[in-house]
Parts: C-alpha cells; structure tokens; sequence
C-alpha cells in the first residue's frame, strides 16, 4: 500500500512554508506562461501585418490558432500525465515551448510564425492542465478551490499587465524581442521544475488506461455535473468579451480605450472574487462556495436584465458595473466546480483537467462569436443580458439534477474516510 499511494502527495501537504511558497510560485509559473505570452503579443499584432505585409486579420490568427493550440494541449497533455506522471510531461511541454519560441524569432514569413505560435500554445499550455492535477495531487478536496483560486489570482495580476509590457518591448526593441523575453521565461520554468518540483502523481493500482479514465469519468454524474458548471461559467466571461466591444463602442457611442477601462473592471471583480474565495475556504465546504456563487452570479445577471429591459443599460456603469457582481461571483463557481470535477477520480485527475480545459476553451470560441453577434446585430444590450441570464440557470441547472445532495454528502465521506485512512498508513 506505501508505495501503490505514493508518498510525495502527503508529504508535500506537510511541508514547511518556505515548499509552499516554492510549489505556489511554481504553479503560476506553469499556470501563466501561456496566456501570458498570449496577451504579451497582442499589442504588436499591427507591427507583424505591416512586417510581412498582410493583412491585420491574417496576423490575427498568431493569436487565433494560439488558442487552438491551448485547446488541443489540454486534451493530449493531461491524459499523458497520468500515465506517464507529472514532471515528465511538464518538462517535454514546456522543452516544446522553447523550441517553438525559438522558432518565432527566426520566422521569416507570417506564416511560419503562425506555425510557431500554434506548436508554442501546445507546449506551454501544459502548464495549465498539469497544474490543476497537481494541485488535486497535494491537497484535500476541500482545498482544492481555495488553491485553484489562489493561483488564478495570483496569474491574474501577470496576466493584466502583460499587454503593457509586450507593447512596451515592442516599441522599445521590436516585436521580435517579446518572444526573447518568452523564451527565457519557459526555459527558467523548466528548469525551476526541474530542479523542484518531485513526481505528484499517485502510483496507478490499476491499469485501466486512458479509456478506462474516460469510461469512469464520462459515466459519473458528478463528474459531468461539475464539469458542465466549470464550463457553463466559463462561457459568460466569453460571451460578454465577444459582445462587449460592440456594445461599448457601437451601441453607446464610446471609444475603444474607453471600453478597455470598463473591461478592466471586470477582470479586476474576477481577481477579488478569487481572493475572497482562497479567504472564505477553510471554513466552508466546496459546494456551499458553488450555491454561493451560483445564487450571486443569477442575481447579478437578472439584474443586468431588468437594467437592459428599463434602458439603463445604455450607460455603461450601469452594465459593467452589474457584469462586476457577476465576475465576482463567476469566481466562486469557476474554480470550486472544477474542484470538484477533478476530484471524482483523483488518480484520472490529468485527463478530468484536460477534458475541462479542451471544453471550455473549445466552446468558448464558439460563444465568444455569439457574443459578436449579439452586440452587432441589435441595437441594445438585452439580448447579451438574456443569454447570459440563461447561462447562470443552466450553471445552477447542472449542480441540482447532475450532483444531487444525496451524492455530494456520501462523495464527501467517503473521500474523507479514504484521506485518513491514506494518512495512517503512510
């Protein structure tokens, strides 16, 4: 039994605080490097079409086929960690990135760029799956949202100011220097991972494989419950970002930078809600947090509504000001569903990650356009309003017919007894 469980997992739990800081830095790290780098280009998309002489939306897809990539490497990336454990496959990601980040300084055509960008998405994003199932590795259930949210917040603030400093490298030195700086920060992480980080993963008692991860994942009630809340939420942020730019600018009248102001702000309720998440964990169970967030996020998307349906929602404090209630709450629900999604199967962790990410990353391209055509199509913002009333329900949907209370208490039991009888045997 010693070595089936395996020891690190525990033994992390237990380290000093001087592990903890190490193993959180880490987690961002690996968590951030690639939707940083995504962010880090963005402002010198203009530079690269007037470079290679093509057209803006052609340099778009550096940034289009990069989220391609993100998608895809969930869905490769954390079925191979189980099998073949977390370091190993951290490590050949995140050596991918390098390569691929190589590659982008020496492209010469906007289309090898492309190329390099996608193969660099696919590399760096393992970070964000395997973080997940390593946080699911070192830590109890009920601590698992607070990490989660820990982490996320902690990125965020990176992942706000990165489009400052690429525009900032950009101007000072070229676009061809934002991707020196990517380099060098992928080949750091590797290394720091390296060097650091020991092997999570639990020991497989049995050898069911990648179908038998998916068969047990995909026949659990909860764990399609949670996933489809995880992804559901997921789905607002996308749907009002597509819709946002138009609404702002077309509907109201106001300028790009004014926009950007207001989308701020709703990133920044996203980041305290995750704060207020890591604060308000120890002392309450991982779906009190979700009803918690679920039942905010509605009544601030209903509220939205009835401001769109009185006219207020033409004046944008108005809609951003309710959209950062839903953010806030959007937090809640984000990173304790996906607690608990990856907590049904612990030692499938890396596939219940990879199958979150791929879906929510997946049709979130596709309701990021809905969003575009909800706030270019109609000349107010109810119609953004409905639909995302429609999707808090059908969050709240998911939890009360696919993870009955029944089933969430003897879950927690269970997993619970299984901890301590893990501790005491170890």
């Amino acid at each position: 039994m010693h070595g089936a469980m395996g020891k690190p997992p525990l033994a992390a739990k237990d380290g000093t605080g001087a592990t903890s800081r190490i193993m959180l830095l880490l987690l961002v790290a690996m968590t951030g490097v690639a939707p940083i780098s995504l962010y880090l280009l963005v402002p010198a998309l203009p530079q690269l079409a007037t470079t290679f002489g093509r057209d803006i939306s052609i340099a778009q897809m550096t940034v289009s086929l990069y989220m391609v990539g993100i998608a895809c490497s969930q869905i490769i990336m954390g079925p191979l960690s189980d099998r073949f454990g977390r370091r190993p496959v951290l490590l050949a990601g995140l050596g991918l990135m390098v390569l691929a980040s190589v590659a982008c300084i020496f492209a010469e055509t906007l289309p090898q760029l492309i190329a390099a960008r996608f193969l660099q998405a696919l590399g760096g994003a393992t970070g964000m799956v395997v973080s997940r199932a390593i946080i699911r590795d070192l830590y109890s259930r009920e601590r698992i949202g607070a990490m989660i949210s820990l982490v996320i917040a902690v990125m965020m603030i990176a992942q706000m100011l990165s489009p400052l400093t690429g525009g900032l490298i950009e101007t000072a030195f070229g676009w061809r220097a934002i991707f020196y700086l990517i380099t060098a920060a992928s080949l750091v992480i590797a290394v720091a991972i390296a060097l650091t980080l020991p092997e999570t993963r639990r020991d497989r008692v049995e050898a069911g494989g990648f179908r038998g991860d998916v068969g047990s994942l995909i026949t659990s009630r909860a764990f399609i419950g949670y996933m489809l809340c995880q992804v559901l939420a997921s789905q607002i942020i996308f749907t009002f970002a597509g819709a946002g730019p138009y609404i702002v600018v077309t509907q109201m009248g106001r300028s790009s930078a004014e926009y950007g102001a207001w989308f701020a702000s709703t990133g920044f309720a996203y980041l305290i809600g995750n704060l207020f998440c890591v604060r308000f964990a120890p002392r309450h169970s991982l779906e009190n947090l979700i009803w918690f967030g679920l039942a905010l996020q509605f009544v601030g998307s209903l509220l939205n509504l009835i401001w769109g349906i009185a006219g207020l929602n033409l004046a944008p404090s108005w809609l951003f000001g309710t959209q950062m209630l839903v953010m806030f709450a959007n937090a809640f629900v984000m990173s304790n569903s996906a607690a608990g999604a990856i907590s049904v199967r612990p030692e499938a962790a890396g596939t219940a990650s990879g199958t979150m990410g791929f879906l929510q990353m997946g049709i979130g391209s596709l309701f990021s356009q809905f969003g575009a055509y909800l706030g270019g199509h109609f000349a107010t913002p109810v119609a953004l309003n409905v639909a995302i009333v429609v999707l808090s329900a059908a969050c709240a949907s998911t939890m009360i017919f696919l993870v009955p209370r029944r089933i969430l208490l003897v879950s927690e039991e269970l997993i619970e007894k299984a901890e301590e009888e893990e501790s005491g045997l170890l």
